[in-house]
């Protein structure tokens, strides 16, 4: 008996990320900040939807949440802390830099009760949904 397989150029090389082949996510040595894209949860319930974003070692000054036509966008600047070692070589593995994340909002959210709030880390932006008028059925009489 065969199994069927789905075919994706990534399970010819596992070890590689194709989605993040043109990404500029590190800073160099010197301390240059390159464009980052911070891992976002989105999770929905009947009322809302909720917005995670993990922004460690940031402060809520140099964040930015904004909506405008149906957008939510989240912008921020994490800084690169340079430190000079003239010895030793160090590798830095944390990102930092400018990044913005932009996500579509339904029609049905309600943009001016959006919230933010920034705790251990984590940005959570909570979109409220409005409530749907549900129109009542009604018979149309044929003449």
């Amino acid at each position: 008996m065969f199994e069927l397989t789905r075919y994706t150029p990534a399970s010819l090389t596992p070890w590689f990320d194709f989605d993040r082949l043109f990404e500029t996510r590190w800073p160099s040595l010197s301390g240059e900040t390159r464009l980052w894209s911070p891992p976002v949860d989105i999770y929905e319930d009947e009322n809302k939807i909720v917005f995670k974003a993990e922004l460690p070692d940031m402060e809520e000054k140099d964040l930015e949440v904004r909506v405008e036509d149906h957008m939510l966008t989240l912008k921020g600047e994490r800084k690169f802390e340079k430190e000079t070692k003239e010895e030793n070589y160090r590798r830095v593995e944390s990102h930092h830099g400018a990044f913005a994340r932009s996500f579509s909002l339904p029609e049905n959210v309600d943009e001016e009760k959006i919230s933010a709030s920034y705790k251990k880390g984590v940005l959570e932006v909570t979109v409220p949904k409005q409530e749907t008028k549900k129109e009542k059925a009604r018979v149309i009489n044929v003449r």
